[in-house]
């Protein structure tokens, strides 16, 4: 598509060359001109930008996508089982699905908490269940050495909120060249995910999804503002919703976390009627036995319902 705009150029005397400005069209379309200190200038546009994922893609104009599985890695017969569930409800439905476990929970509220297996353990699992199923799989990185080794299994490298302005993690991340998911920290605005964006693009990966999990309100207690969604769109990437994580009470049951558990689906709903590319949800076949975030994971059986109300509720939203 033609789209018109309108370019004022100024002297480049921002200190190290790279100040860059933000115009918008009239259609609210992103462009960035950088102005350095040669009479170059670069224009690009960050309009409909989609993320690969083996035979899939991921924004505007693309299918709904889902990040779906357990909190953490619990055993790899348990695991595997999960997955293959989950791919039996989105297959049929020729639904994008990325199945996702964490190998190790580094930020559990109590130093007793359960953990995970461990990278080495739960790298081998997970590259068993991509094998095995044939789906992308996910999951979350803390330490910068370990990126190299987790790269060589996982389709997307997930930031964990917490770490979302680790600048060594991102790079090292982004350097992959794999698809990076950062998760919107509790304590960032929605448009400080610019800074995040940069870091990464810096390295000349393109393949960035930022993921909105809920902002702080108080203590013990998360909200989720839907105008987020829009404006880290804005930002030129796809954006997903982390409808489980999103109901948390941070440490709301003292050496645990709660959550809100019957929020989930009013919120994923409300999420992708805002314009969401894609949900993330945990999941777990019995909630109350789960050894992480017990509180906060959608139980299994009420996932084909949900799946089937949002799907109808993007086909209503995409028809622009």
């Amino acid at each position: 598509m033609d789209v018109k705009i309108k370019v004022v150029i100024v002297p480049a005397e921002h200190e190290g060359g790279n100040l860059f400005f933000v115009i918008t069209t009239l259609k609210l379309i992103r462009y960035r001109v950088y102005l350095i200190d040669t009479p170059e200038i670069v224009i690009y546009s960050t309009q409909n930008m989609k993320i690969k994922i083996r035979d899939f893609s991921i924004g505007r104009g693309y299918p709904l996508v889902f990040i779906a599985g357990p909190c953490v890695i619990e055993s790899h017969e348990g695991c595997l089982q999960l997955a293959e569930k989950l791919k039996a409800i989105f297959q049929p439905r020729k639904i994008p699905f990325v199945f996702k476990a964490s190998f190790d929970k580094a930020n559990r509220t109590s130093v007793h908490s359960y953990r995970g297996p461990g990278i080495k353990e739960g790298i081998k699992i997970l590259a068993d269940i991509k094998r095995r199923l044939d789906v992308p799989v996910l999951s979350d990185v803390h330490d910068a050495e370990d990126v190299p080794f987790i790269a060589e299994t996982l389709d997307i490298i997930q930031i964990p909120a917490f770490l979302c302005r680790q600048t060594d993690l991102i790079l090292a991340a982004a350097r992959t060249d794999k698809p990076v998911n950062v998760k919107k920290g509790q304590f960032l605005a929605p448009w400080d995910m610019k800074s995040v964006v940069e870091k990464i693009r810096s390295t000349g990966n393109e393949q960035i999804l930022l993921t909105e999990r809920g902002a702080s309100f108080g203590y013990n207690n998360l909200v989720s503002d839907m105008r987020s969604l829009v404006i880290m769109r804005e930002l030129g990437y796809p954006v997903i919703y982390d409808a489980t994580h999103s109901i948390q009470l941070p440490g709301g049951q003292g050496n645990v976390s709660g959550g809100e558990r019957k929020m989930i689906i009013p919120l994923a709903r409300a999420a992708v009627a805002a314009g969401c590319d894609g949900l993330f949800l945990e999941v777990h076949e019995n909630p109350e036995q789960a050894l992480s975030d017990a509180a906060t994971m959608l139980p299994l059986n009420n996932l084909p319902c949900l799946v089937d109300q949002v799907l109808e509720i993007h086909r209503i939203v995409s028809c622009e």
